[in-house]
């Protein structure tokens, strides 16, 4: 069970909070604004072309530096990807906006309702108009959730790229519209926007340039992942079959992990 307690920040901070959302339209949000526990900005963004917005961590492509300074360990990893997964699910529940599961996220909740093992992140979809409630009123509020992994709680601030309302392709530096970041780990959800395509009825987009038949999204099924109810795709077998090939619904060696069909399992493979 998710124990969760969201706040808008204390009045102290308040202010500090509508000085950011109004600085995001200009930059990002910087580490001396969220930093928590690190002394040391681990981010790219010294490295980074200036229009991009997230700045990944300079040793882990999906960790965020601002809030870790080091990899995780295998165990850390999943463990912290679960209570991250589950947090996300609860919250965005508790908020009213619809999200569901997609790309390699969506393949593990094929195989038995879990984050892959050697996956490092989570990716979910909203639709266009959930964006916009999420980037109006919920853009860097920090929810407090506590899970079988983090029984004392754990902070996880939602994020929003200002530059989401730019839904051209063509603004390859900023394909993910927003995402929920575990401020003690690092591990973070892209959460991106599916828009409706101009001129071609019944077809939809992503700013990373996937394209999707409404009829395959919607309506979306209900399921659960990682222990906790979610939403997922109408036609899944079909999405990730033109995704990873059909091979991939079925093949149990991959990452060097092996599928156990009796314990519903993926098993890390023994190093020789």
């Amino acid at each position: 069970m998710v124990f969760r307690g969201t706040w808008w920040l204390p009045l102290a901070l308040v202010a500090l909070t509508c000085a950011l959302q109004c600085a995001l339209v200009l930059g990002d949000a910087d580490f001396e604004s969220v930093r928590v526990l690190m002394t040391k900005d681990s981010s790219g963004k010294a490295g980074d072309p200036k229009e991009k917005y997230w700045h990944e961590s300079t040793f882990h492509p999906h960790l965020d530096g601002r809030f870790i300074d080091h990899d995780l360990k295998y165990e850390d990893q999943q463990t912290n990807l679960t209570s991250l997964m589950q947090s996300y699910l609860s919250t965005m529940a508790d908020l009213g906006a619809e999200t569901w599961i997609i790309h390699g996220t969506l393949m593990g909740w094929w195989w038995n309702r879990k984050i892959m093992p050697w996956d490092s992140d989570v990716d979910v979809h909203v639709s266009a108009d959930t964006m916009h409630f999420l980037a109006s009123y919920y853009n860097m509020t920090i929810h407090t959730c506590r899970t079988e992994h983090a029984p004392r709680g754990k902070n996880y601030m939602l994020e929003v790229n200002p530059k989401w309302v730019n839904n051209s392709p063509e603004d390859s530096l900023n394909t993910i519209d927003a995402r929920w970041i575990d401020m003690l780990s690092g591990v973070f959800i892209d959460i991106t926007a599916v828009h409706r395509t101009p001129k071609r009825p019944g077809m939809m987009f992503c700013k990373d340039d996937h394209h999707y038949r409404e009829a395959d999204l919607f309506p979306l099924r209900d399921s659960v992942f990682e222990d906790r109810p979610v939403k997922i795709p109408y036609n899944y077998a079909e999405l990730l079959q033109q995704e990873y090939g059909r091979v991939s619904l079925t093949r149990t060696r991959f990452a060097g992990h092996t599928f156990n069909s009796t314990s519903q399992t993926w098993t890390r493979n023994s190093k020789s």
